[in-house]
């Protein structure tokens, strides 16, 4: 049994209640969205889904199919169903900072912001934002070491099907960065959608 289709809208963070074992579906409607994504053990949110710990747990950047993002205690927390495309596992979630950095000079939404307002939704506050699972973001290291930020790859409708390892309180937010191309070269954030397995 599937959940109907929930919106994560553009620009803003949703966040939701796992039950260990259910699967959920990430749906890039565009194919050009960024979904910054984190994940939370429901009962003690001082465990979270690390990009740290997972990379150094698989001894490489990102975890494929069949394997495990595991938290900061180093136990599987999300793992990946199916995963097409490309995703980052090394940046953080933009906030206020980076876009006075590229020259904003009054509020711009962020996705650190979209984390606790969707938290706090829920009535769930935590003091850490910790960096997320940038799904369908197309980051890439070049031989020299630099970190290239460039234009997704998705496709409309392309999905990634995860699977929580625990009870999770899993966050989302629709990348609002509509300065650099990263949410597509028309600079412009959308809609992304998801469905909770039943």
């Amino acid at each position: 049994m599937t959940e109907e289709r929930q919106t994560i809208p553009a620009r803003y963070g949703k966040a939701l209640v796992l039950e260990r074992g259910q699967d959920i579906t990430v749906i890039n409607s565009h194919g050009t969205q960024v979904v910054d994504t984190w994940a939370f053990n429901r009962h003690d949110l001082t465990e979270y889904m690390s990009m740290a710990h997972t990379r150094s747990f698989h001894s490489k950047l990102l975890p494929v199919v069949g394997e495990s993002f595991m938290s900061a205690r180093r136990r599987p927390i999300l793992a990946i169903v199916t995963s097409p495309g490309v995703h980052d596992v090394l940046l953080p979630a933009c906030n206020e900072g980076v876009y006075r950095e590229l020259g904003c000079t009054t509020y711009h939404r962020n996705c650190q912001d979209n984390l606790h307002e969707a938290l706090s939704a829920l009535g769930v506050r935590t003091p850490v934002t910790p960096d997320p699972l940038n799904l369908f973001m197309n980051v890439r290291v070049s031989d020299q070491g630099a970190i290239l930020r460039d234009v997704p790859v998705s496709a409309p409708g392309n999905y990634v099907r995860l699977r929580a390892e625990m009870d999770l309180v899993l966050a989302f937010s629709a990348c609002p960065q509509d300065i650099t191309p990263i949410n597509g070269p028309d600079h412009t954030p959308k809609d992304a959608h998801y469905t909770v397995h039943r």
